[in-house]
């Protein structure tokens, strides 16, 4: 009788833990099929303590469906394995998007903690999946088959992708190898974590309090007024607080006579994660170098490069290292000249030195003014945030006839976030676009575009998209409005460019959907985009005085004109210094020995960078190599930048607004997403290659009539 009772009470104890974990599970809104308008995630109901259970639960789930699919004893088909496989770990896709995502843009120590704990689990899961012996024999079985099933092109290209998948995660490795394998995946993905957050840490970490009103010398009084808001913020009301933030700190090293702030501002930017402490990223810029020579090595790929180009346009770490030499000599002749420019200022303002690195920003915009006549201070009322964005939407309509309606009812992650709703000139739904502007502790430096939900086909309908795009621009202040340097226009055009890929793509699988396509075709896109923001015509239509509703005067936009290749030295110097360096992390075909500083400083003298110009990105926070997934891929914008230009070329010799070439370029570039070769897709828009000259015109470095050259990919 007692043993009886001790089975039902065991019985109500385990029907009581399913009811709970039930509860549970109820409670958390990534268990339930979203009911917000258009699908959204909900923002609005989504709490820190709901990431890692549904991750978990992702991932059984996902473990669940794979094993289903490799333990089929039905012969292998593209449906029962190909098309299961793109359709599978959907909760674990959602939740880790959203994750993913907000741990970017709106983070906070509870958030990065679950990172830290839910990497491993994430990173075994991956491994579990690519190296599950069954699961391959499967995909190659198709695969060996592939020319006698009919595919189209788009199966063709998810089949192909997923073969290499597995080929290139080591699928075809003897078991110890895999051992070593799984212990090398989830090193990196710790230590690129680790990375990362060091770099958001640092920046956070450091305020420059200025305290005597004289040493506000030279600042523009927006962005003072912007300093005296982020002190009260702080608790320090009365002063005035700079960080490291770009523009916070971009605008001091800009405008502030005070050299001696400028140094120490400086320097706190460029050594971040670079002080010997618990915040420092030099070993790890290291150990992730290394363990990804030691991975591609064990793949049978000379070095992480070859690896990562074998996917690329450039296909081979040597055609990228053309490209950049090719461009480092002309850029590095006229930044010399621009370095003798801004000497020849500090010698005359009596500074007894050398230039500097926080020097360059100052002087070349003394120079600028006095060259061109030139203040930015006088552009940016003109470009006040508000304005760019109607201009963006106005370029957008003009060219693929797209609307733009506020949406006030929809969740969002962040009170400064702004949700729009994008449609066909006729209404039809084109997806969903996040906006979120102005730096915050939470978010990461830099700007970038990602999505919640990628565009995909399900039963003959389009499911449309949720795409974001997030900056750190010059924030309001008062009564006074962003108004945004044109740096910042061009870079919200340019992200906005991003955003389109994802809202227009049109394809059947998600997994090719949208910026689904390799690093140095994804800029196209983005930076084609920027190519408007400065033509006079574009200028006029969103440029106006956010005081008096002004059109911005054709005598500033001259200006603007005739400044257009001014300091591209530097510009291109300090890109292509980065580029290098990446690289030469990344061609490495053994560990390396040295210590950071000490590589990097090698590195730059290889190349003859001048000492009054640092790599755009140093070592300890080179986030778009070490933690963004640009690894042997930052010379992409470069290489994307003969796309963009030569492609701009179609519109600039006809029409800005051309309708035939708008429409090409989207059907052939914006909706296409990854289903066919760049290349291919590229000559169906243009005709021909792309030509390296429009843009060597643009940077101002054709100084020298030599044939045109072609880029091939």
């Amino acid at each position: 009788m007692r043993k009886k009772s001790f089975f039902i009470l065991l019985a109500i104890g385990n029907m009581l833990t399913i009811e709970a974990q039930e509860n549970k599970q109820n409670m958390n809104p990534f268990f339930q099929p979203y009911s917000t308008p258009y699908e959204v995630p909900p923002f609005d109901k989504i709490k820190n303590e709901h990431f890692k259970p549904a991750i978990l639960e992702g991932i059984k789930r996902h473990e669940a469906e794979i094993n289903a699919i490799a333990n089929n004893t039905a012969a292998p088909t593209f449906e029962n394995t190909i098309l299961a496989m793109e359709n599978a770990g959907e909760l674990l896709s959602n939740v880790n998007i959203v994750f993913s995502n907000l741990n970017g843009a709106n983070t906070n120590e509870e958030m990065q903690k679950i990172a830290k704990e839910v990497s491993p689990n994430l990173a075994a899961h991956s491994d579990n999946i690519y190296l599950n012996e069954k699961l391959f024999a499967r995909v190659k079985a198709i695969w060996d088959k592939k020319e006698s099933l009919g595919l189209n092109l788009e199966q063709s290209k998810i089949l192909e992708n997923l073969h290499k998948a597995f080929v290139r995660s080591g699928a075809n490795l003897a078991a110890a190898d895999k051992d070593k394998l799984r212990k090398i995946n989830a090193e990196l993905s710790m230590t690129s974590l680790k990375y990362g957050q060091n770099i958001l840490a640092e920046t956070n970490k450091y305020e420059l309090v200025i305290t005597d009103k004289k040493d506000l010398a030279g600042l523009p009084q927006e962005l003072i007024n912007t300093a005296a808001d982020d002190a009260k913020a702080k608790g320090k009301e009365g002063k005035w607080v700079f960080t490291l933030s770009n523009s916070s700190v971009m605008p001091f090293l800009q405008y502030s006579s005070n050299r001696k702030l400028r140094q120490e501002i400086w320097n706190a930017y460029q050594t971040r994660g670079n002080h010997d402490d618990a915040l420092d990223n030099k070993e790890n810029a290291i150990k992730l170098a290394n363990l990804r020579g030691e991975k591609a090595r064990l793949l049978g790929y000379k070095s992480h490069a070859a690896y990562v180009l074998e996917e690329s346009m450039a296909k081979n770490p040597g055609n990228v290292a053309k490209l950049l030499n090719d461009l480092w000599k002309p850029a590095l002749a006229i930044a010399k000249t621009e370095a003798s420019d801004i000497q020849k200022m500090m010698d005359k303002d009596g500074v007894k030195d050398k230039v500097k690195p926080y020097d360059w920003r100052y002087y070349t915009e003394k120079i600028r003014k006095q060259r061109f006549d030139l203040d930015e201070q006088e552009l940016k009322p003109y470009f006040s945030l508000d304005n760019a964005r109607n201009g963006i939407f106005q370029v957008t309509e003009k060219l693929y006839g797209l609307k733009f309606k506020q949406l006030n009812d929809v969740p969002k992650y962040h009170d400064e976030v702004t949700v729009w709703e994008v449609t066909e000139a006729d209404g039809t739904h084109v997806g969903i676009l996040y906006m979120d502007f102005f730096p915050r502790a939470s978010k990461r430096g830099g700007a970038w575009m990602t999505s919640y939900r990628s565009q995909k086909t399900v039963d003959g309908k389009r499911k449309a998209p949720v795409i974001s795009i997030v900056c750190n621009f010059t924030k309001p202040t008062g009564d006074t409005p962003a108004l945004l340097t044109f740096d910042e226009v061009t870079t919200f055009f340019h992200e906005f460019g991003h955003a389109l890929h994802g809202l227009l793509s049109n394809v059947t699988y998600k997994s090719l959907a949208g910026t689904s396509v390799p690093r140095d075709f994804v800029e196209l896109p983005s930076q084609i985009m920027e190519n408007w923001a400065a033509e006079p015509e574009v200028l006029k239509m969103y440029a106006k005085h956010y005081k008096t509703g002004e059109v911005i005067p054709d005598a500033l936009i001259q200006k603007l004109q005739k400044s257009g290749t001014f300091d591209q030295g530097f510009a291109t110097v300090e890109y292509l210094a980065a580029s290098f360096l990446d690289m030469d992390y990344h061609t490495q075909t053994a560990p390396i020995q040295l210590d950071a500083n000490t590589f990097e400083k090698n590195s730059m003298k290889k190349i003859g960078l001048i000492d009054a110009i640092i790599p755009r990105y140093r070592s300890t926070y080179f986030s778009h190599i070490f933690s963004g997934g640009y690894s042997s891929g930052y010379y992409s914008y470069i290489w994307s930048g003969v796309l963009d230009t030569d492609a701009f070329e179609a519109f600039k010799t006809t029409n800005l607004f051309n309708p035939e070439k708008a429409k090409l370029f989207r059907k052939n570039v914006l909706e296409k997403g990854g289903t066919e070769d760049p290349m291919v897709l590229y000559k169906r828009f243009r005709g021909a290659e792309p030509s390296v000259e429009p843009l060597l015109r643009k940077r101002g470095l054709d100084k020298k009539e030599e044939p045109a050259k072609k880029i091939r990919g």
